[in-house]
């Protein structure tokens, strides 16, 4: 009889223990893989309120990179709309929906608390609401939107390099929340782990690999420039 609970298969492991013996590592790593899946999930639905508390509290959005976040806005919105047309688990997605409405809570942030900002940023704006909802909805032509996948990865790793080059330039990290910064690297880290199990496409892999860098520096900045501001 098939046990299975959110397409997690429990069978082997409650058999396993039935039997009073412990489950084979061919029966844990698949369905450790699902159960981490669905904890990046649930973590991804908090992962920015660290981010969004700290510029709501300070009414400040120093040092933070706008072209940073609006780039993480197409890159979540791609890689969504992606996984939405090949109709894959939740498990697999699913932190996606929550990382992209909560990065548009911070542009919308940042475009509110920054002074003159200019009127190429609302035309980027008004350019990703006429067209975010086609995407999303799948009117997108499927080459055109696999093209765009595929550089999801490039999006996502240039969308860090502005502020690390911001940080690096200015030698401090303003409002960057460095419990944000820190959960995106465990949850890169977590999620090479379930691409590797799933047997993923090289591409997700180097996705994930170079999350765990970018994140990583971005967490070591803020270590570092807050104790050379703390002297």
């Amino acid at each position: 009889m098939e046990l299975e609970l959110l397409g997690m298969n429990f069978t082997c492991f409650v058999a396993s223990l039935r039997d009073f013996q412990l489950p084979s590592q061919t029966c844990l790593l698949p369905l450790f893989s699902q159960v981490l899946g669905y904890a990046i999930v649930a973590a991804s639905s908090i992962v920015k309120v660290p981010q969004i508390y700290l510029i709501i509290k300070g009414r400040s959005v120093k040092g933070l990179s706008s072209t940073a976040f609006e780039l993480e806005v197409v890159g979540y919105t791609l890689a969504l709309a992606f996984c939405i047309y090949k109709k894959l688990p939740f498990s697999t997605y699913g932190e996606l929906s929550f990382l992209l409405i909560q990065a548009l809570i911070i542009v919308g942030l940042i475009y509110n608390l920054t002074p003159n900002l200019g009127v190429s940023s609302w035309v980027r704006a008004a350019l990703y609401c006429a067209f975010a909802p086609t995407i999303l909805s799948g009117g997108l032509n499927p080459s055109l939107l696999e093209a765009l996948y595929a550089c999801q990865h490039a999006i996502f790793f240039f969308s860090r390099v502005p502020q690390i080059v911001k940080n690096y330039q200015s030698k401090q990290t303003g409002q960057l929340s460095l419990l944000t910064s820190l959960m995106n690297l465990l949850g890169s880290s977590a999620r090479l782990f379930t691409s590797i199990q799933a047997g993923a496409p090289i591409s997700m892999v180097i996705g994930s690999s170079l999350g765990i860098i970018t994140h990583g520096v971005l967490v070591l900045q803020i270590r570092s420039y807050g104790k050379l501001k703390s002297q």
